[in-house]
């Protein structure tokens, strides 16, 4: 490749279900390696297998791409650019591909083939009968149906009467193909290890083989970057480079570690996330699932609570790592510091408490205001109303206690109404006669203050446990449970501040009329 070419890059994904967080990573070391470069990140949808096609998971893909801030600056729905269109399928009916295959027959690198699927299937029947798998290869083609075998009238005649075909790779039978990998170094592999892949159907449509290469080239993609699922076809794309006489612009390639199980024993997939209850995919909803041919929901980040940095983040350090220990980057700073090389060839474990943790850091970084300004929809889906100065004050003292902003709610729930219930292990172990005539002596003390304040109310607090005969130290906690109905929380006498004078004598009123009843 080129030194001096402008660097291009694609996200290539099929639309096929919910776009799975592997995919999601892809696509942010496309971005991130676009923008450390200065080059272009285009959107490409390959959608040459009509048969998986899912309504919705084209839309589903630009949604999340939208949500997690790596937006292409070219593509489906990021706007067309000068190699449009950008979805296989009508690239497809401009007859793109058509002229490709053809050039790859009359130079002799690719064959048409007749073989029925009965055919062939009982060709690999025979194989298997002999304790062989079959192959459709440099050996086997001389004794099927194909252009190779048979003879030129016999090739023309079929064609002419509209007889089904495909049009197949002609691999070399005895040559080392040798490329490249920007993450693995050479990569050697032996043609005799490769089939004659499919490259083109008689109904006009290509196979990703085809369609992938001549994309690439037309839209000028100097970097390849993909799954190491891809790396077994990547010896096929550098031949069909070179048949097609494009050696001198192939794109460098770079197949990514896979994303792996927490336990590190295979690929991470939905299953895994509904066994150990953790999203997969970047947002909630519902497609159909093509092996089940029903409509199937699932769970996201999003929906789950989690901001998108914190998303990103996660997962660019799944199988890439700085030059330093650092784990937490702005947007910006990945970007300066990305880099290819410093991306493991080997799998990745998900750990989704470290998942966590990352939303937990964005969290507390974020200021009051901006927490309160996020979970006042949630409050008002719940019926409650309060000012926005009030649940600021409830996110500055709640922030450290909690991962998601649906927390700040479902854990400090008795901010916003009374508790109904009281953790009964302090109950259990704290309520008694002294106890609760300690409750009522702060109540007392309470009611007397003309200051509410953190500092007012802890000192009226200590000083009335004293005067009753208990040491303040054995009845915190149980005070805290008769305020909040929780045996721990955000600081108590803030809280306590917060909540104001008269909801504190209520709830004071109604412990004491309640526990131990």
């Amino acid at each position: 490749m080129s030194e001096n070419r402008k660097v291009r890059v694609r996200f290539a994904p099929s639309p096929t279900g919910p776009l799975h967080m592997g995919g999601v990573r892809t696509a942010l070391y496309n971005y991130l390696f676009a923008k450390k470069h200065g080059g272009d990140f285009i959107l490409r949808i390959e959608d040459t297998d009509q048969d998986r096609f899912v309504p919705g998971a084209e839309e589903y893909i630009i949604e999340a791409l939208k949500w997690c801030g790596i937006e292409p600056n070219e593509g489906i729905g990021f706007g067309d650019g000068p190699c449009a269109p950008y979805r296989q399928s009508e690239r497809k009916e401009a007859g793109v591909y058509a002229q490709y295959a053809q050039q790859l027959i009359d130079s002799g690198n690719a064959y048409y083939a007749f073989d029925t699927k009965e055919e062939l299937d009982a060709q690999r029947e025979r194989y298997e009968k002999m304790g062989k798998t079959f192959s459709y290869n440099a050996i086997s083609r001389q004794e099927l149906k194909n252009s190779l075998a048979l003879s030129e009238d016999e090739v023309k005649r079929r064609i002419a009467d509209g007889e089904t075909y495909v049009v197949r790779a002609k691999m070399p039978r005895n040559e080392e193909i040798r490329f490249h990998d920007l993450i693995r170094g050479w990569v050697v592999v032996h043609s005799s290890q490769l089939d004659d892949k499919v490259l083109f159907k008689s109904d006009g449509m290509p196979t990703y083989h085809l369609a992938n290469i001549v994309d690439d080239y037309t839209m000028q993609i100097t970097h390849v970057i993909r799954g190491e699922e891809w790396l077994p076809s990547a010896p096929l794309h550098v031949l069909l480079y070179r048949f097609l006489g494009w050696e001198n612009v192939m794109p460098q390639f770079s197949h990514l570690p896979l994303l792996l199980r927490p336990d590190g024993n295979g690929k991470l997939s939905k299953r895994d996330g509904d066994r150990l209850g953790f999203p997969v995919f970047p947002l909630s909803g519902e497609l159909l699932d093509i092996k089940t041919g029903q409509p199937e929901k699932f769970t996201g980040y999003r929906e789950t609570g989690y901001f998108p940095e914190a998303f990103l983040n996660m997962l660019v350090l799944l199988g890439w790592h700085g030059s330093s220990n650092q784990e937490l980057f702005t947007k910006e700073e990945l970007i300066e510091a990305f880099s290819l090389e410093r991306v493991s060839k080997s799998g990745a474990k998900f750990d989704a408490e470290k998942t966590k943790w990352f939303n937990q850091q964005y969290l507390r970084a974020k200021s009051d205001t901006e927490l309160a300004a996020a979970l006042q929809p949630i409050l008002k889906e719940k019926g409650i109303t309060a000012s926005d100065v009030y649940v600021t004050e409830v996110c500055r003292l709640m922030k450290e206690k909690v991962t998601f902003i649906p927390e700040f709610y479902s854990a400090g729930y008795y901010f916003f109404a009374a508790p109904t219930t009281y953790d009964q292990g302090v109950v259990a172990k704290r309520w008694n006669e002294q106890t609760a005539a300690c409750i009522l002596a702060i109540k007392t003390a309470f009611a007397g203050l003309n200051e509410w304040t953190a500092t007012s109310t802890e000192a009226s607090f200590k000083a009335a446990a004293e005067a009753s005969g208990t040491p303040a130290g054995q009845v915190m906690q149980l005070f805290r449970v008769c305020v909040s109905g929780e045996a721990g929380g955000p600081v108590l006498f803030e809280m306590v501040a917060l909540l104001g004078k008269e909801n504190i004598l209520a709830r004071l009123e109604k412990a004491l009329a309640g526990i131990g009843k």
